[in-house]
């Protein structure tokens, strides 16, 4: 969508804006035009109380009812109670590897939907087209889907296996564009759009309520040039908002050190940065160590390419391999093989705190000569302490440093790491890849968006300072104003099967506080044109599931 072409009139305030076109944007759109959850008369839970809770009013849609109340007792691997609850009704028990069928039947309902714009950078799916696309995903298949298209039934017809019943990040990227399309979302879809300030704009003289002005930039192609390209042009925007929902995630910006050295052109913080160096042949055999930094699964990944091209890796995290919060002792062996396999060479191939000299490297001094750890080889003792471990390596080719962190990285291409206990170690290395996760660019926000932290003196993270927000409505807590909202990883949420609940929170204030303006009488003229041109462009459209869909 253009937003110069959609005929939004100046002064006009639109009742929702939604930044960020990912899962979470897609899914609260779903919500937002017109499909509704319903308990199916034919269909049960495994929960009893669950179900005789939905039993109570049946005729009710599940955005009309009280969440809080359906939320009471039950237990999930969210912190996020409403969460929890949608994916008990929309994967009952999966869990335990059940296959329950959901208890939910999704009726369309035009008179329902809520005018709202979807604002992103790249197409439907957000960061998932820019993922690397062989690896599979960390979810089962369904635990990727939303509501009302099968995973597995999109990837049947596209004539694609799902592998050990989880997908590739490039498959889940176009099931998502292709999810916006197939129900018929795209009119609600501004892509290519930058928002670079989010502010609560006054009510005026004149009656104009305090709302949200949501300003940016939207990238168009311009003139045609010669050889089929085009000239692309940025174009500013601005509107006002009811209701801003934060659905960013948190890709934008690498985590870092802070260490000495870490901008040297040595040091990648992407994984895209090491798949460019082994396009280039960079990498291979013969080069010096890689060192990856970091214990979670794209650093895994990242351990798995080097390995696959027989280049030596050192391995750095700061927890033991023993760590329950470690996610590799949070996966299950049979279904995740390859982080299993990571795991392994973690635990049995580790760097000993008290270095033998003719097989580690020396203890680093200021005036010392520095020198590298010598790799395991399938005929040499394991550099593992633990009992154990096997008396030969089982993966040539890596070590790694369990409780150590980075201390500097220097010009001349060596590494300081430091142990717990204060050893100190240095590698001779080719590149450093920092993975230790990302961070959210809010900086469209007042401070980037710190104040609205459960730490307010802190950046937002997803992990450490999530931006917080009431448990059942997703509303912001600390926000300037009313109507702004949060969702998926800015509030802790990293999961696709989880951030559908704060789609559903969400999409349920907006329609209690809709229909409650609607009994007083309020909204006024501007929502009323608004809600008018939405109808109009609807259209009735049979679809192999005969149902409505809006029309594109």
């Amino acid at each position: 969508m253009d937003l110069h072409d959609n005929k939004i009139l100046p002064g006009e305030i639109l009742p929702v804006v939604i930044i960020g076109n990912g899962p979470s944007g897609i899914c609260l759109s779903y919500l937002l035009s017109g499909y509704t959850p319903y308990l199916s008369t034919e269909a049960s839970h495994p929960n009893p109380l669950l179900h005789s809770k939905l039993e109570e009013q049946p005729h009710l849609a599940l955005l009309e009812q009280d969440l809080e109340y359906l939320c009471e007792g039950l237990e999930g691997r969210s912190s996020n109670p409403v969460a929890v609850l949608f994916d008990s009704l929309l994967l009952p028990d999966s869990d335990f590897g059940l296959d329950h069928t959901s208890p939910l039947e999704w009726r369309y309902e035009p008179e329902r939907a809520i005018p709202h714009l979807v604002l992103g950078k790249g197409p439907p799916g957000g960061a998932w087209h820019a993922m690397e696309g062989s690896m599979l995903t960390l979810s089962l298949a369904n635990w990727m889907e939303l509501p009302g298209l099968k995973l597995k039934d999109w990837m049947r017809d596209k004539r694609r296996n799902v592998r050990n019943d989880r997908a590739t990040p490039a498959e889940i990227a176009s099931y998502y564009e292709h999810y916006v399309s197939q129900m018929s979302l795209e009119q609600s879809f501004a892509c290519g759009t930058t928002v670079t300030s989010v502010t609560r704009q006054p009510g005026n003289p004149d009656g104009s309520p305090p709302c949200w002005r949501v300003t940016g930039l939207q990238r168009r192609e311009g003139e045609e040039l010669g050889g089929g390209s085009c000239v692309s042009e940025e174009v500013p925007f601005s509107l006002l908002a009811h209701s801003v929902v934060l659905a960013t995630g948190t890709h934008d910006i690498p985590a870092r050190l802070s260490v000495e050295g870490e901008s040297l052109p040595f040091v990648c913080h992407s994984f895209w940065e090491l798949e460019a160096a082994i396009s280039r042949g960079e990498l291979d055999q013969s080069s010096d160590p890689i060192l990856v930094v970091g214990a979670g699964l794209t650093a895994a990944d990242a351990v798995l390419a080097a390995h696959h091209l027989n280049t030596p890796v050192y391995h750095a995290f700061r927890r033991s391999v023993t760590d329950p919060g470690l996610i590799f002792n949070q996966l299950p062996k049979l279904l995740y093989p390859e982080y299993h396999k990571v795991h392994q060479m973690m635990t049995q191939q580790q760097h000993q705190t008290n270095p033998q000299p003719q097989n580690h490297a020396q203890n680093y001094h200021p005036r010392s000569t520095l020198s590298s750890p010598s790799f395991p080889s399938p005929s040499s003792p394991t550099t593992t302490s633990s009992p154990s471990s096997p008396s030969s390596s089982s993966y040539p080719g890596y070590l790694s440093f369990p409780r150590h962190r980075v201390v500097a990285f220097r010009p001349d291409q060596k590494c300081v790491l430091e142990s717990d206990s204060g050893e100190r170690v240095v590698v001779q290395v080719s590149k450093a890849l920092v993975l230790i996760g990302a961070n959210p660019n809010l900086s469209f926000l007042k401070d980037n968006g710190r104040p609205l932290g459960i730490y307010p003196e802190e950046p937002i993270t997803c992990r450490r300072n999530p931006i917080e927000v009431d448990p059942f409505t997703n509303k912001v807590v600390a926000a300037e104003g009313p109507g702004m909202y949060a969702m998926g990883p800015l509030v802790g949420e990293n999961f696709v099967r989880f951030l559908k609940g704060g789609a559903l929170a969400i999409a349920s204030d907006l329609t209690k506080r809709q229909r409650e303006e609607q009994g007083r009488g309020e909204g006024g003229l501007s929502t009323d044109r608004i809600m008018d041109r939405w109808m109009d462009r609807q259209v009735t459209s049979q679809t192999d599931a005969d149902v409505c869909v809006l029309n594109s």
